[in-house]
């Protein structure tokens, strides 16, 4: 019985990416979740929300947590609502690098199965 390969993640939006049968002989390859993420992929716009949750978390006290719309706010104060889901997308990504967690009231929660609100912070 072969085992089957560790789950990756997701290079658009950092949701899990669980081993299907289909993909056996190109699991090395799969790099996307759907096809919507694949045509998306990763933007200018994704790596500079990623450097800005950095930045804010940097310039905070270490304990300390952001909400997305502290980095949507940041980006555009007028127009921030849109820009709610892509910074949580970085904020998948920055998880799976192993450089911010994801929390839901002061838990560590995993971000591809969070609903609601969340907070971001530094990894303690």
């Amino acid at each position: 019985m072969t085992s089957v390969p560790a789950a990756k993640t997701c290079a658009g939006c950092g949701r899990t990416i669980e081993w299907r049968k289909k993909w056996a002989r190109d699991w090395d390859d799969v790099r996307w979740c759907s096809a919507a993420c694949r045509r998306r992929g990763a933007s200018d716009q994704d790596v500079d929300l990623e450097r800005r949750i950095l930045a804010m978390l940097a310039g905070r006290a270490r304990t300390s947590t952001i909400c997305p719309s502290d980095v949507a706010r940041d980006v555009s104060a007028d127009d921030w609502r849109p820009l709610m889901e892509p910074v949580r997308r970085a904020a998948r990504r920055l998880v799976d690098r192993g450089e911010v967690e994801i929390t839901q009231g002061g838990s560590v929660v995993d971000p591809s199965t969070a609903k609601g609100p969340i907070r971001i912070r530094l990894p303690r």
